[in-house]
């Protein structure tokens, strides 16, 4: 039987140190071993019901239950102040034969995958390439677990492909203490695995597209998640080119993405018609304290596999330096007016070389993150055609009302399906603005007043936008879902009411959900809300 060990705990903290916060009972669950349990379905099944056994101890102790992984989320939204279960040793991947895939499925069967809840994108990697195969992006490194990159939306620069969670096409939940409360979520447009594998998970199948586009992106209530059905492809390269172009050109494509129209041409990535190639991934670096008319840019490039290459880690492996990053830390708190000067003194550390070039995998490409000490990372999302006004108006914010120990990029992503995804917009630039953790001084305001100060210039501005929900923000702005999400963060709701019973959905609750206005726990459910058309499923 898979065991669970129970710590009593007084507080928790996330991996980039952004709380402490609160909490009563941190628990780790370890599966049974093969000797004992040789399936891996049958160990799978055992998890399961350990789980469901965690969820009732927590329910009868009229507590709530919250699963995490990596803590790599700098966000409350990972947290529950009474029981945190910790997912990491979770990490099994099941089989997928051809009797296993949907009859009616337009999936290649060699490209499904199923995975445990705590398997990290390195370990997911490493399993595919065993295969020849590859995730079809990442977020720019590989520690979080897939339950919490899909739960929160993580995305890396993908121009034509998505967000992690824009390849999931199957959600095993737990969503509570029964036996009938585990169920197979996926397409009903789109079914990936057949009714005899589903029945193999002990699990109720629902073929539902709205259903499955809300519990996507779940942030951590619509059940435990405990496995994810993926769409990988075939292996392949990335040729990474870093180069330094006009201020102007930058920002152009950011808005237009129209690369063919564009000077910006690199040597080896033009098209038969001799017009620049549309990179796989693209991204701008900028510096908010220096005005200077060039930008320096991340460009990358989809390679068909082949197995000679030149090993990419002297390239990729390049670190902030700690003492660095606490010296910064230091100079923020007593001497903020030197944070412009230290920042460009520091940007060779922090931007990667210009004229740099790598060629390696994705799983090469996107590797281990180098600096896990205190920071913060805002990211807003907005319309790539918006994002040269509102990248003004947050640099003039920081010039203005900063400084901020911290620098500037800009990523691109395509839409998501997810009902509340922040890569929301046709393609979604996402402005981020990365540092170290500071605290506040008498010319220094505080993280907390700064986020609210971004909010308050993009609406100031008119300039529709979201934020990342694993980022720092201000997230108790008042209306600001609504204002991010309109008539989706209703459907949203409406969905997890009909799937969840309302003890349950109060069990999956957490202090970010009710700061956010998401979590219906002090609202009376309207009886239409709890229509099981929503949660019917549409195929067979």
């Amino acid at each position: 039987m898979a065991n669970t060990t129970s710590h009593p705990k007084t507080s928790w903290d996330t991996l980039h140190k952004n709380g402490p916060f609160d909490l009563k009972l941190l628990q780790i669950t370890q599966l049974e071993g093969k000797a004992n349990i040789p399936s891996a379905i049958d160990r799978y099944n055992d998890a399961a019901k350990e789980i469901q056994n965690l969820i009732k101890e927590a329910r009868d102790n009229n507590e709530g239950f919250r699963a995490y992984g990596a803590r790599w989320s700098m966000s409350s939204v990972a947290h529950q102040k009474d029981r945190m279960h910790y997912n990491s040793y979770m990490n099994l991947d099941l089989p997928i034969f051809s009797d296993d895939v949907h009859q009616a499925s337009s999936f290649e069967k060699s490209n499904l995958f199923f995975f445990q809840c705590g398997n990290t994108i390195k370990e997911i990697s490493q399993a595919l390439g065993a295969h020849g195969k590859s995730l079809k992006t990442s977020g720019a490194s590989n520690g979080q677990t897939i339950a919490g990159c899909i739960s929160t939306g993580v995305h890396g620069s993908a121009l034509d492909v998505g967000s992690i969670q824009d390849y999931v096409v199957g959600l095993n939940l737990i969503t509570g203490p029964n036996p009938e409360d585990i169920v197979y979520i996926e397409r009903h447009t789109k079914p990936a695995l057949a009714n005899s594998f589903i029945q193999k998970i002990n699990s109720k199948v629902i073929r539902n597209d709205e259903l499955f586009n809300a519990a996507l992106v779940s942030l951590g209530s619509f059940g435990f998640i405990h496995g994810v059905v993926l769409e990988a492809e075939d292996r392949f390269l990335l040729k990474r080119y870093v180069k330094k172009i006009n201020k102007d050109t930058a920002l152009k494509l950011a808005k237009t993405m129209d690369f063919a129209a564009s000077d910006f041409r690199i040597e080896g990535e033009i098209d038969v018609n001799g017009k620049p190639k549309r990179p796989y991934h693209y991204k701008v670096f900028i510096n908010p304290y220096i005005d200077d008319d060039q930008y320096v840019v991340e460009a990358m490039y989809k390679k068909p596999y082949t197995s000679r290459y030149p090993d990419p880690f002297n390239t990729i492996e390049k670190s902030v330096y700690r003492d660095l990053i606490y010296l910064l830390i230091k100079i923020s708190e007593k001497f903020p007016k030197r944070i412009p000067f230290f920042i460009k003194q520091l940007q060779k550390q922090i931007l990667p070389d210009v004229n740099e070039e790598s060629l390696g995998t994705l799983y090469e490409t996107f590797w281990d993150a180098p600096y896990q000490g205190p920071a913060f990372a805002c990211s807003f999302g907005v319309d790539s055609k918006d994002s040269e006004k509102a990248l003004k108006v947050l640099i003039d914010l920081t010039k203005k009302e900063g400084p901020i120990p911290g620098i500037y990029a800009m990523r691109f992503v395509k839409k998501s399906e997810a009902t509340l995804a922040f890569t929301k917009f046709p393609i979604t630039c996402m402005i981020e603005i990365d540092g170290v953790l500071w605290k506040k001084s008498r010319n220094l305001m505080s993280l907390k007043e700064f986020s609210k100060r971004m909010i308050q210039v993009l609406q100031h501005n008119n300039i529709p936008f979201t934020i990342h929900w694993g980022k720092n923000s201000d997230w108790g702005f008042p209306g600001l879902v609504e204002y991010m999400y309109g008539a989706r963060a209703k459907e949203w709701k409406k969905y997890r009411n009909s799937l969840l019973s309302k003890e349950m959905a109060q069990l999956f609750s957490n202090g970010f959900l009710d700061t956010v206005g998401l979590s219906n726990v002090n609202e009376e459910i309207e009886i239409e809300t709890l229509d099981e058309d929503l949660i019917a499923s549409l195929l067979d």
